[in-house]
């Protein structure tokens, strides 16, 4: 698992909602899996073009064409008053490291941490050098993922079994810590299985129904994408 997967959104965050700038392969990655799990998204990007294929792919998502290096029309356009704000767009690399610095330091911006693409490493320590929290070096799939991240911040790994059921890894969910596996009945009330549970390096597999889940310890539960999706997110 790489480093930033190991990433948490800061307290507070996701209730400001999410804010992609660029939508090219990785942006749409990005803003399809955050919708799928029921965030709410602003995208944005200078193409017309690019703006309108994403609507069509999701008629429901909010995507306005702005200019992504101009403070006024990305304050105008909502972008500084979100909590989160994935910057997706890489070339210029100007347009990037700019688009980073206006989410995170013009005057009255609500963002409370940028995360922004990089194709390089000189791209990369610039972009933190104007306060870019974290800085990725993407592929599609890696969209996705940092999409689900953003709403599952429990989530360590996830295995995709077929196109409807999978295996998750998450960190015991806060509404669940002190209770048994007995209280909890998590088949019943969740419709998932439990396989494992414990520290991330003793865990224990099929544990009793007397197994009392604590802070910090991992949980891995097996069902349909969906149920999953059901479970406690923090």
């Amino acid at each position: 698992m790489r480093e930033w997967w190991h990433w948490r959104p800061l307290q507070g965050s996701e209730q400001l909602g999410f804010a992609v700038i660029g939508v090219g392969r990785f942006g749409i990655a990005v803003c399809r899996e955050l919708l799928q799990n029921g965030a709410d998204v602003l995208a944005v990007d200078r193409s017309a073009r690019a703006v309108e294929e994403l609507r069509q792919l999701e008629p429901a998502i909010e995507a306005r064409v702005v200019d992504c290096t101009d403070e006024e029309s990305l304050r105008e356009a909502g972008i500084l008053d979100m909590g989160t704000v994935v910057v997706a767009i890489s070339e210029p690399i100007e347009a990037s490291i700019t688009a980073t610095l206006i989410a995170k330091d013009s005057e009255g911006t609500k963002v409370k941490q940028v995360i922004a693409r990089a194709t390089s490493d000189l791209h990369e320590k610039m972009l933190k050098r104007v306060g870019a929290d974290r800085v990725i070096f993407p592929s599609r799939m890696q969209g996705e993922r940092l999409g689900l991240e953003l709403v599952r911040p429990n989530l360590m790994e996830r295995l995709a079994l077929d196109e409807t059921h999978g295996i998750e890894e998450i960190k015991v969910p806060e509404p669940f810590v002190g209770q048994s596996l007995r209280d909890l009945n998590l088949r019943k009330n969740y419709r998932v299985n439990v396989l494992a549970a414990g520290p991330q390096r003793n865990l224990t597999v099929n544990p009793p129904a007397s197994h009392v889940l604590e802070q910090g310890h991992l949980l891995v539960v097996m069902g349909l994408m969906d149920d999953l999706q059901r479970l406690p997110k923090t």
